[in-house]
Formats: structure tokens, C-alpha cells, sequence
């Protein structure tokens, strides 16, 4: 059955979300197609758009995607009173195309106020925590949630890039105020399904980050197990007259209804074509097909 809609903490959004991260960092288009691209996903049914403050380019451009988002929802001529922006702190990018990470407690309040600032918000609709940092106890990162909840700085708190050990116990210190998961997950990256399956256990959404991985046609001369499961999305999307990246976000609703894919995009058919997904059927025949085991996880 298709899947337009999905729940992400106590708010109904639509079951595709954006990814807007290719809209600031390497290669981004220039403003006025990223703009578009924004809205083309509203236009679609996207009621979610995810960002991070480290979504940039150059030094000094801390929070680039953020602004840009805030412009484009600034700019819609529709009602967007229905759109959750969902942001992300604790990474950083110094320039040089490298990720640095930053998980302390003092860091982490900043950089929620600064976003909330950016995106022109008394309250961040939901702020993720974007990576563990190593040298920080996992607590202590996540009690800076706990605070900025309580301070009414944010209003639902997520994290990604997990174990299930530290959701786990990010739902011990945060109960209801955690809502989501977001960890890579895609027709050729599946090892997070313990996650997922913790995260629907627990009611929270579990959004995949690059969720399209392994569909791309350079991906079918690759190694055997991305190209061979390349090649059935492929061969389904053909059946259906529909994209591969339909056919792969189909799937991946079909997972779980706990599953809110986020495919980014830097082009407005792009994202238009990936909203679809949430309205493509696909049969229980090809739903097996797509989820068996790639090759170098069988036997």
C-alpha cells in the first residue's frame, strides 16, 4: 500500500523527506535553483527538510544551509506553518573538505541557539545530535538535549549516526523528548536494521541518510554487491515505468512505518520525482526480490 504520511514525534509529516545538504556543500547550485529546489518539495508534499550547520562549503560559512533554507520558506508563496526543519549540531567543517566533530555539552548549546537564530525560530522543531564524539561521554552529549528541551530552545531531540547501545540510553536520559534516529540506510548499506528495529520498538522515526546508495548506473559496473542489487531496482523501477529512486524509497517506506527516507537533492525534478515514492505500490513479489540478501551477506 503506499505510504504519503509518517509520524515524527507528535507532528504528521509527508513520508519523503529533503535532504538539503547538496544545496551548500561541494558543487552546490547557484541560489536561485536551490531556492527552486526547496520549493519544488513543498510543492511535492515534503513537509521535512533536514539541515545541519555544518552543511557548507568554505571556512566562515558556518550555517550556510540553514540561512538558505530559511530564505526559501521566507520566499514560498504557500503555507508552510505545516513544515518541520530539522537541524543538526556537533560537526564541523573547517574548509578544507575534511569533518571535524565536537560533542561537548557547552558546544552543543551554542551551536542549538546559533541554528535557531539562523532558521529564524524561537524553537528548533527537532535538533539531532550529528555524531558521537569519542572524546566525550555519550551522557554529557546528550544531556545537553536534555537541557536545551527543558530550556524550550529546541522542541524534540534526535540523534544520529548511532549504536543501538547509545539509543538505548539517549531514550533512558531524554524518554519522549528524543523522536528520532538517523543513521545511513540504503539498498546497499543495510547494517543499521538493528537500529531501526530498536527505533520502531521504541516509537521514534529512523530517517535514512543517503538512502539511495548503491542505485546509481555507475553502481551496476561496480562490485558485485552493490551492482547486483542496483540492477534489481533497476529492472522493478523498468517494470513500473517509474525512476530507480522511486523504487528504492518505496522500499525503503516498506521497511518500517517508522521509516522517513531523506534523498537529497540539488535539482528540482529530482526531488519532485522522489516525493512520488511515497504513492508507488510495490508488490510483495518485488519487495522480496529488492530486500534479499546482496551477495556478500548471503551464506
Amino acid at each position: 500500500m503506499p505510504h504519503p504520511y509518517r509520524t515524527l514525534a507528535d507532528t504528521t509529516v509527508g513520508a519523503i523527506g529533503l535532504g538539503a545538504m547538496p544545496l551548500s556543500i561541494e558543487n552546490r547550485p547557484d541560489e536561485s535553483r536551490a531556492v527552486a529546489t526547496v520549493h519544488a518539495a513543498l510543492d511535492a508534499g515534503v513537509t521535512l527538510i533536514d539541515t545541519a550547520d555544518s552543511y557548507h562549503w568554505h571556512a566562515g560559512e558556518e550555517g550556510h544551509n540553514e540561512r538558505l533554507v530559511a530564505r526559501a520558506l521566507a520566499r514560498y508563496g504557500g503555507d508552510t506553518s505545516g513544515v518541520l526543519v530539522a537541524t543538526k549540531g556537533g560537526r564541523g567543517r573547517p574548509g578544507d573538505g575534511s569533518w571535524t566533530v565536537t560533542g561537548t555539552p557547552e558546544h552543543l548549546k551554542r551551536a542549538a541557539e546559533a541554528s535557531a537564530m539562523r532558521l529564524g525560530v524561537e524553537a528548533i522543531g527537532l535538533y539531532q545530535l550529528h555524531k558521537p564524539d569519542p572524546a566525550v561521554p555519550w551522557a554529557e552529549s546528550v544531556g545537553a538535549l536534555r537541557d536545551l528541551l527543558d530550556a524550550g530552545t529546541i522542541r524534540a531531540a534526535g540523534i544520529s549516526n548511532v549504536s543501538t547501545a547509545q539509543i538505548r540510553q539517549a531514550h533512558e536520559i531524554l524518554g519522549d523528548g528524543l523522536a528520532s534516529v538517523q543513521n545511513q540506510y540504503s539498498p546497499a548499506v543495510r547494517d543499521s536494521e538493528p537500529q531501526l528495529r530498536l527505533a520502531a520498538e521504541l516509537g521514534l522515526a529512523f530517517l535514512p541518510w543517503s538512502p539511495l546508495g548503491g542505485i546509481s548506473r555507475s553502481s551496476l559496473d561496480g562490485p558485485s554487491g552493490p551492482a547486483s542489487t542496483g540492477t534489481a531496482f533497476h529492472r522493478v523501477a523498468a517494470e513500473h515505468g517509474v525512476s530507480a529512486q522511486q523504487v528504492a524509497l518505496a522500499w525503503l517506506l516498506s521497511r518500517s512505518p517508522a521509516v522517513i527516507p531523506l534523498p537529497g537533492a540539488s535539482r528540482p525534478a529530482s526531488i519532485s520525482d522522489s516525493a512520488r515514492a511515497s504513492r508507488l505500490e510495490l508488490s510483495e513479489a518485488e519487495l522480496a526480490r529488492l530486500t534479499a540478501p546482496l551477495p556478500d551477506q548471503a551464506g
